[in-house]
């Protein structure tokens, strides 16, 4: 990519994030109307209207979001490039807001921020954990961990695992006692284990799939919780059915502690995924928190 370029398609990514002229270019240093004319000059070379532009506003066409989407990816590389680059100076610093699930902060967070953390000493992490539904833009994180189904709109994400998939599971004594269900629409004669996401006033009804079509089961019993492994130690202890995560299920079905049920019905879901603001200064200090992330992800 010619340095000219990249500094133009820099340039209309900017005023699509700022979404203004007047902010790109004081982000930029440069002058509004330097700024106007390198939009000029790039739409003149692609042939085509990037931007619509009136007196109180300016917003993408359809030409322009796809050309900045399309570019996006690179930019990303070219920053994780200076990210390596700048990190070898120990010079990264700053402070990052971070808000996760808790099964996601347990798999990609737990075991990866006390070795970020001495690896970049000038980087402080703050981390809120928990399952609530929260606006990391209106909240002020710099970036989520969350599955992927339940991503807010118009951020940048980054799937950290392949699909997964929930099951129903019981304890052996609990279906010796109360039978073992055959459809899931079975579960309302059973003890099922209730999960309610903070923030909610409802309780989540369990999801499954059926002849190409998810479909949803109210479910009820003595027991409701807002953690899923405390769900899980009570299935454990027999005291109904749970529906949780495979990948943290399985230990327990592979040591008899429980049972698998109605598998037939389950279906894929996009996994846990980081994701942050689109609309928004990324720091060197977040930048390379995404990074390291990511590239833990992929080992």
């Amino acid at each position: 990519m010619a340095e000219k370029d990249y500094q133009d398609l820099r340039a209309l990514r900017c005023i699509i994030d700022r979404g203004s002229f007047v902010a790109a270019a004081r982000e930029l240093r440069v002058s509004r109307s330097a700024l106007s004319e390198t939009i000029r000059r790039l739409e003149d070379r692609v042939g085509i209207q990037l931007l619509n532009r009136t007196t109180r506003s300016v917003s993408p066409t359809p030409a322009g979001e796809r050309l900045a989407m399309r570019s996006s990816s690179a930019f990303e590389e070219i920053d994780a490039a200076l990210r390596e680059a700048n990190a070898t100076s120990g010079d990264v610093a700053g402070p990052i807001r971070v808000h996760a699930q808790r099964l996601g902060y347990q798999l990609f967070l737990q075991s990866l921020l006390p070795g970020f953390v001495r690896d970049f000493p000038r980087i402080s992490v703050e981390v809120q954990i928990d399952d609530a539904g929260v606006d990391i833009v209106s909240e002020r994180f710099d970036l989520g961990i969350r599955l992927g189904e339940l991503l807010e709109q118009d951020v940048i994400a980054f799937a950290l695992q392949p699909p997964i998939c929930q099951i129903a599971v019981a304890a052996p004594a609990y279906l010796d006692r109360h039978g073992v269900p055959d459809h899931p629409r079975e579960l309302c004669h059973h003890l099922c284990l209730v999960f309610r996401w903070p923030g909610h006033a409802a309780l989540y009804n369990w999801e499954f799939y059926e002849n190409g079509a998810w479909f949803s089961v109210p479910v009820s019993g003595p027991l409701t919780f807002n953690d899923q492994r405390a769900a899980l130690d009570a299935a454990i202890a027999g005291a109904g059915i749970a529906f949780w995560v495979e990948s943290e299920v399985k230990p327990h079905i592979d040591s008899g502690r429980l049972v698998p049920l109605l598998t037939a019905y389950s279906e894929v879901f996009p996994g846990f995924a980081l994701y942050y603001p689109r609309h928004r200064h990324r720091s060197a200090a977040v930048t390379t928190l995404i990074g390291a992330i990511r590239d833990a992800a992929r080992r």
